[in-house]
């Protein structure tokens, strides 16, 4: 049992906050600094924050959270920045959406559930810029809690010392807190940012864990936090070095293209996409991840 909880509940929400805090900050900096280039004579982008608002059933406040949002800036086409902590009871079509901890015991007679979290997506203007997802999250029930989360790189034109970058990023917080991690996190992530229906990647992959509760929380949050702690060294530097490269319509083209596949992924698959709509939280937070633009071919 992890009853009550509100501890834990209110250091993670405060962290997913500060995370949040530090992103959107470094991305109006990335647009500030964007000093010569393509797009680099235009207007330094900035995020329109929208509080968001979930209600039960009968009305009661269930939580809530920030969506912040960047449309048309110099070095980001669209990026959104989202944070929420959300409560109340789960249905059965939400606990079948859940990405973990299906059939939980005791679930269907006490549903009461939290969850907090981070979630990011970044689409570029320029397409030698890789786009860029990132989240974490702490999930509690009366009868169990875990995190989870992690970030992945997609570009639509490689460089392989972008991916090798960003992996490495990924395993120098993740090392610290035990060598195995890296390795199994990024074989989950190759799994899971898996296309069938494409039968290829969405990306050059990167990160992730789900139900991750080893039984000590606080081991289990430090972790969540240098998952949170290595987005911004692994994905800046790529965004400094590639937003100053001219790029063309073929260019334009193959990006639109790969957004194309990106949508399909978050709308075919992606659990996070599924159990925010199943339990009612904002449908403009919800999918905030979809481009700006795509293309089908």
């Amino acid at each position: 049992m992890t009853e009550h909880f509100d501890t834990q509940k209110t250091r993670a929400a405060a962290w997913f906050r500060q995370l949040r805090d530090d992103i959107v900050a470094a991305f109006e900096g990335l647009e500030d600094s964007h000093a010569e280039g393509p797009m680099s004579d235009g207007t330094p982008g900035r995020f329109e924050v929208t509080e968001t608002k979930r209600t039960s059933d009968d009305g009661s406040d269930a939580g809530g959270g920030l969506m912040s949002v960047m449309r048309s800036g110099r070095v980001f086409e669209k990026v959104g920045v989202n944070v929420s902590t959300v409560y109340g009871t789960l249905g059965e079509r939400a606990q079948m959406a859940m990405a973990a901890r299906k059939g939980i015991p005791g679930m269907k007679d006490d549903p009461r559930f939290w969850a907090s979290g981070i979630s990011l997506v970044a689409h570029m203007q320029n397409p030698h810029c890789p786009a860029v997802h990132m989240n974490t999250r702490m999930f509690w029930t009366p009868h169990a809690w875990w995190f989870g989360g992690g970030s992945d790189l997609n570009p639509c034109l490689e460089y392989d010392e972008d991916t090798t970058h960003f992996h490495a990023q990924q395993k120098a917080h993740l090392d610290p807190h035990g060598e195995a991690h890296y390795p199994r996190f990024k074989e989950w992530a190759d799994e899971y940012f898996y296309i069938p229906h494409r039968h290829r990647a969405r990306g050059v992959g990167g990160i992730f864990m789900d139900d991750h509760n080893t039984g000590d929380w606080e081991a289990d949050f430090a972790l969540t936090q240098d998952i949170g702690r290595a987005f911004l060294p692994a994905f800046t530097p790529l965004v400094e070095k590639r937003r100053v490269q001219d790029w063309g319509e073929a260019d334009k083209d193959a990006q639109l293209v790969h957004r194309g596949l990106y949508a399909e992924y978050n709308l075919v698959y992606d659990r996070g996409t599924k159990f925010g709509l199943e339990t009612g939280h904002d449908a403009n937070a919800v999918l905030m991840s979809l481009p700006p633009l795509a293309k089908w071919v």
